[in-house]
């Protein structure tokens, strides 16, 4: 194991070597910028460009890159290598501040939801100097945002950047009313935990589907799964340990705060959480963090899936995004704090998240939609597609005593009690947690769980930051016009839980009673993409993306043709792999498995007339039956992505692809399945569920 501390970090430009690189007052005037938000001096750049390059040729590196982060959902990025011709018939390694500052990748080639056409290829990336530049594969990264040749965001972290400003704003015009002179900026933060699955590449390579869409298309299952709950923060076996070691190494090096590894539920299946940082900076590291997981499985002979549900019948992946909100100061406006004032900041901080959350349910539904976790939302093993709370117990009972305006009980924190008397002494927490919720608080922070694990958390946390940003504006609307702040503070929390108390729910959110219970509330249950995405576009919605000059309506209407083309895409890849593996190996395998067990039935009879072949029969039977039922299912499925159709727009094309393709592809794999439940082993074309789930050890 390397030493720590001396390589975290070391393939970073970040402030450390700025300080040490920079002039004095060009290290002055990038601090403010990236600490305060002031804007940032272009004069400033080049000696900004020349100390990254210095820095980047010791470290070996050749080229630069805008890194990007388009509306793919991945990171892009175009090299240029420092050289430049020199007269001699030679090369010098320059890079300036027009380089550092501005790229111009072609952007026509990009989703941008009717932005751009084809040939409009023009489009800027520009730096964020609020994010560290770093190398990676022999090349100098700098993170940028990526915008058309008429200014519109066509990436996923300009909006984002966007929403951090509004939601500064916002803030800080309430800690101005509690008296707050010290903080000059408002902050959110995010801790994303990242869930994977470890394969063998061997056994990925032999998958078509799995190659071709990242998840199982068929796969009947094993005799064990999960039941055991023996994988669980079970002992890591040597492989995946000698996997994580590696990706640790590497997440270090680029300055990433990979903190906890450990087993989940699911066989193959693990986790990697990082440690807070700013909601900017924690969508790019995740980003890193996916990229490289995916590089050194390779380098171990694993492939790493990222796929919300990549096998039926055993939990999927998702991304808990751990949220909160700081002051430049370090104070968390999530704790309680000690004095009634702190109390009432915190009262008021959460009030404004409980009205945001409970508003906005579609936007959040939105902000995790994809076609992959369609699959595991609403399973027992992520929440439900319904947008709920979790305060715990004595955050409810707190809520409930200042509504009812009641006397609140404090209640003692207790020591727990084991029965054991070697064992230390430790204070219980207050509340436990509820991991069905699909919105938590969980201490300081929440704990938004509803998010796949491929989804940039770009997204939701920029409708986070919005949502809660128009609230708080809100109430400092008010407040700012009171007479009385404390009687208007006090009843503007009241009115608010009062008003928002159906969006809380801190039981079993897993329960079918929970969806009726919500139904009564009128909470929205939007069990699909195709169900939630036309409330991006409500007027409501785009008019709060304006507000706050979040996203333009231009760029929601964007958005939202994007998310369904990408759907509509997803499905259509995956039907057609669907069908390609059943022509082209499942069927001609179960027609030889079938071949050979008549022969053997044939032989037997051959021998003696006498002999019984009724179980050869009988099996012959049932896989003649399934066989033309598959086939016949196949030919329905084929038709139903190959024949071509009229759709009125976007919305009506998703609909059919989940009510109609989608819907044909569980048929169609229930039949598949059952016919891999009964084919000799050495006959089945693929990896089974076994072998790929227990293979790694």
């Amino acid at each position: 194991m390397s030493n720590v501390p001396e390589i975290f970090g070391s393939m970073v430009f970040n402030d450390t070597v700025m300080k040490e690189r920079l002039p004095k007052e060009t290290y002055k005037a990038l601090k403010k910028t990236r600490e305060q938000g002031k804007p940032l001096n272009p004069q400033i750049a080049d000696a900004v460009a020349n100390a990254m390059k210095n820095w980047a040729l010791e470290k070996g590196a050749t080229h630069f890159t805008h890194w990007f982060q388009p509306m793919t959902g991945i990171t892009a990025e175009k090299h240029d290598s420092f050289i430049s011709p020199t007269e001699n018939g030679k090369v010098m390694m320059e890079f300036s501040g027009k380089e550092l500052i501005k790229g111009e990748p072609d952007a026509s080639s990009f989703p941008s939801g009717g932005l751009r056409a084809t040939f409009e290829a023009r489009g800027y990336t520009a730096w964020d100097p609020t994010s560290d530049a770093f190398i990676k594969d022999g090349s100098l990264c700098i993170p940028t945002a990526f915008c058309s040749y008429g200014g519109e965001a066509l990436d996923k972290k300009t909006p984002l950047l966007r929403s951090m400003e509004a939601i500064d704003k916002q803030a800080m015009r309430i800690l101005k009313l509690f008296g707050n002179t010290t903080a000059r900026r408002v902050i959110t933060t995010v801790g994303p935990e990242q869930e994977y699955f470890l394969i063998d590449k061997a056994m990925y390579e032999k998958r078509k589907d799995l190659v071709y869409t990242g998840r199982t298309l068929f796969g009947a299952k094993p005799p064990k799964g999960q039941e055991l709950e023996d994988h669980y923060f079970g002992v890591i076996k040597p492989r995946v340990s000698a996997y994580m070691k590696d990706l640790d190494e590497e997440l270090w090096k680029l300055g990433i705060l990979a903190k906890t590894k450990h087993n989940e539920v699911a066989p193959s299946q693990h986790e990697l959480a990082p440690i807070f940082t700013s909601s900017n900076v924690a969508t790019d590291h995740n980003q890193l963090t996916m990229e490289i997981m995916k590089k050194v499985a390779t380098k171990h002979g694993l492939t790493c899936l990222l796929h919300e549900k990549p096998f039926a019948g055993i939990n999927g992946s998702g991304k808990h995004n751990n949220w909160s909100i700081s002051t430049d100061t370090g104070v968390n406006l999530l704790e309680p704090g000690d004095s009634p004032r702190e109390n009432a900041q915190f009262l008021l901080f959460l009030a404004a998240i409980i009205q945001a959350v409970d508003e906005h349910q579609d936007l959040l539904r939105i902000s995790v939609a994809s076609a992959g976790n369609d699959h595991r939302l609403g399973a027992n093993e992520a929440p439900p597609a319904i947008v709920s709370m979790f305060v715990g117990e004595e955050l409810e009972d707190v809520l409930e005593s200042i509504e009812n305006e009641t006397a609140y009980a404090q209640k003692d924190k207790s020591f727990m009690k084991i029965g054991v008397d070697v064992l230390p002494l430790f204070q219980r927490d207050t509340t436990d947690r509820n991991r069905t919720s699909p919105f938590a608080f969980t201490g300081n922070k929440f704990e938004f769980r509803m998010l796949g694990s491929t989804v940039s958390i770009a997204c939701p946390n920029m409708i986070l930051n919005t949502i809660i940003a128009d609230t708080l504006c809100g109430f400092a609307d008010q407040l700012e016009k009171s007479k009385d702040f404390t009687a208007t503070l006090n009843d503007l929390v009241r009115g608010t839980i009062k008003d928002h108390k159906r969006i809380i729910f801190n039981g079993n959110n897993y329960s079918p009673e929970w969806v009726v219970e919500a139904e009564k509330r009128g909470l929205l249950n939007l069990h699909s993409t195709a169900e939630a995405m036309p409330y991006y576009i409500k007027d409501e919605n785009v008019a709060l993306f304006e507000k706050y000059h979040v996203l333009t309506r231009t760029e929601v209407y964007s958005r939202y043709e994007i998310q369904l083309e990408n759907y509509c895409k997803q499905i259509h890849i995956e039907a057609l792999t669907m069908v390609d593996m059943i022509k082209k190996d499942i069927l001609p395998a179960t027609c030889s498995y079938m071949k050979d067990l008549s022969r053997e039935a044939l032989n037997k009879k051959q021998m003696c007339s006498e002999i019984n072949c009724e179980m050869e029969e009988s099996l012959l039977k049932k896989l003649s039956s399934l066989t033309a039922e598959l086939y016949k299912k196949m030919e329905t499925l084929e038709a139903s992505v190959v024949d071509e159709k009229a759709f009125a727009d976007i919305l009506e094309e998703a609909k059919y692809y989940r009510n109609t393709v989608f819907a044909g592809m569980e048929s169609t794999r229930e039949t598949a399945d059952a016919i891999e439940s009964l084919v000799g082993e050495k006959y089945w074309p693929y990896p089974t569920y076994g072998d790929l789930l227990f293979s790694v050890i």
